[in-house]
């Protein structure tokens, strides 16, 4: 029979979370939260009864989820699980095991309103400005990444999906502020590869799996000392990665000049605008592809 966790139990464990190196303890002891609140607030426009009104939980609560969320690089669906599972992330919340945990969705409409009012950006500059005052400055070098964030699905018809496409609000939208609160505008499509798994039969598929997603991509510049978040971009999932470096990602203070990413950042223009802005590009090469060896040379070389 497994044993009720209880209080001190629970103490015992923190504590021990403490001792290894909490990160987002160190979070907590750095950054005062609070100071977010009013900007946060005339952003969300809780008076706005188009924006959908006053959501369920504390918008200071939410926006720490959106640092959990990028710091780990997190959907939202595997946000909403592992703030139920994680002792460090409920503590980082300021919830207990008892409370309620938004879910995907309202972690979704949060970053979605936050986005339209284009306060992101401004929110991530300040929570950086916060870090530097407390002597974390950016230093040895950046790391920029990007995640894929889905969206709900929204069973739009095909006239709205053309409207939508166009920039144009649906005509049946307009008039219900409900409604428009709770759909997406701004999402697209994209195709997410899967790199392609043994078949029982021990095979291997001629390609990658290519899985449609709608959705959002979260862009981030993080410090690769601290790994804390330095510069923060969201667009719609068909956003090219790469292009995304020379629209401001990039951390023009950070002490050291490397950058770190994967493939999808190299390209002649990044490499070029890196060296003309005085970075130095670490930035994967991709490993060149491998041609299937002619089948006649493959049985000459059979025998040897």
């Amino acid at each position: 029979m497994m044993k009720q966790t209880g209080f001190f139990d629970v103490e015992e464990r923190l504590a021990r979370l403490s001792g290894l190196g909490d990160q987002l303890e160190a979070f907590s002891r750095t950054v005062d939260f609070e100071v977010f609140r009013p900007e946060l607030e005339k952003a969300l426009a809780y008076s706005d009864g188009s924006k959908g009104g006053r959501p369920p939980f504390d918008p200071v609560l939410m926006f720490k989820i959106l640092v959990i969320q990028t710091l780990n690089n997190l959907s939202d669906e595997r946000t909403e699980y592992l703030i139920n599972d994680r002792l460090s992330f409920m503590r980082f919340l300021g919830l207990g095991l008892s409370d309620r945990v938004p879910d995907a969705k309202t972690v979704w409409l949060f970053r979605e309103r936050l986005t339209q009012a284009g306060a992101i950006e401004r929110l991530f500059d300040r929570f950086d400005t916060t870090l530097r005052n407390a002597g974390y400055l950016p230093m040895s070098g950046q790391i920029l990444d990007a995640t894929l964030v889905a969206a709900p699905k929204q069973r739009n018809t095909n006239a709205e999906k053309a409207d939508l496409r166009a920039g144009r609000i649906p005509e049946d939208w307009q008039d219900k502020p409900a409604k428009l609160a709770h759909k997406d505008r701004h999402a697209r499509w994209t195709l997410k590869f899967t790199k392609a798994k043994r078949q029982d039969d021990g095979t291997m598929p001629s390609s990658d799996l290519a899985i449609p997603f709608f959705g959002y991509k979260s862009h981030v510049s993080i410090d690769r000392k601290f790994r804390f978040i330095r510069k923060w971009k969201t667009t719609d999932a068909a956003a090219n990665d790469g292009a995304r470096l020379r629209e401001g990602l990039l951390d023009k203070s950070n002490t050291a000049s490397s950058v770190w990413a994967d493939t999808a950042y190299r390209s002649k223009a990044n490499e070029d605008f890196m060296e003309k802005e005085g970075f130095v590009s670490k930035v994967h090469r991709k490993k060149p592809h491998l041609k299937p060896m002619p089948r006649h040379i493959q049985k000459s070389n059979a025998g040897k």
